[in-house]
């Protein structure tokens, strides 16, 4: 059977109703999404169990799923989830389709929200500081229990190989633990170039958000006035002032020419009413 592919369109709006529901900020969550699979909702690993947008793999989709499906309509997805021996299991015809949920944006989207949500707490209390983007991504990517040792590691000695660290991660992500002439990358390298990546995938994602609230503000002033703008807008407007107020809001925060950007010094969880608003406006816009 042929994979047909999933609409840049949809998996946009996936990842922005993730980010409306839970409050996970939606330019860490595209820029996540673009480093795990470029953005190809149905990718899938050669080297391990990963698969879907976010690349989970078996086991921290099964924990997952368990944890929070039932807040998202997926409580017959959580049920059908055991847990015997600290590893987690699913049998029978229902297996199939809840590992096939990694390849659903809107299912995958809102599962990664809510494990980089569990993750910050986690590390958070763990390492005694805030936890910013690269470190979320360092969680999803080697596992909570790999993420708190490699960060604690790190921030007592930096030199140290990541291969050393994480032998069986290291053959399976060959070019993360490993520089092109087969030198072994230290903590701080393999840090630093996520790092990098991310804040180049959220920027690039800044371009994207204002196009879509672009097209969220338009959207609004062809509905006209009358009772789907107060329903869009939330606040018994007309579609005209919601528009002005998009403008107005999207100059205001740099999102028009792409000058805002997502960095570990922003909370990736407490976004500022005005973003959650504006991404409001574009979920209805869309349909969403």
């Amino acid at each position: 059977m042929t994979v047909q592919p999933v609409s840049q369109t949809r998996i946009q709006s996936a990842i922005a109703l993730a980010s409306s529901r839970t409050g996970v900020d939606f330019g860490y969550l595209l820029g996540q999404a673009k480093l795990e699979s470029g953005l190809n909702a149905n990718a899938r690993a050669g080297t391990s169990s990963a698969s879907g947008l976010y690349q989970f793999v078996e086991q921290s989709w099964l924990a997952v799923v368990k944890k929070h499906g039932a807040e998202h309509g997926l409580g017959w997805a959580a049920d059908s989830i055991g847990q015997s021996g600290g590893r987690y299991h699913v049998s029978g015809e229902a297996r199939a389709a809840v590992m096939g949920l990694r390849n659903d944006p809107t299912a995958a989207s809102l599962m990664a929200a809510e494990h980089a949500s569990d993750n910050k707490s986690a590390l958070e209390a763990t390492l005694g500081r805030e936890a910013g983007g690269t470190d979320l991504y360092m969680a999803h990517f080697l596992g909570l229990g790999g993420a708190t040792k490699f960060l604690s590691t790190m921030a007592s000695s930096p030199q140290a190989t990541g291969a050393a660290l994480f032998p069986a991660a290291a053959r399976a992500n060959r070019s993360v633990f490993y520089a092109a002439n087969g030198q072994p990358r230290t903590l701080s390298d393999i840090y630093n170039r996520f790092a990098d990546k991310l804040a180049g995938s959220s920027a690039d994602s800044d371009a994207t958000r204002a196009a879509n609230l672009q097209f969220a503000a338009q959207s609004l002033a062809l509905k006209g006035m009358g009772e789907d703008a107060t329903v869009v807008t939330g606040n018994n407007e007309s579609a005209a002032d919601a528009m002005a107020w998009a403008n107005s809001t999207m100059n205001r925060l740099g999102l028009r020419n792409g000058s805002a950007s997502i960095t570990d010094s922003d909370s990736v969880l407490r976004p500022k009413p005005d973003h959650a608003r504006l991404a409001y406006m574009m979920l209805a816009s869309m349909g969403g």
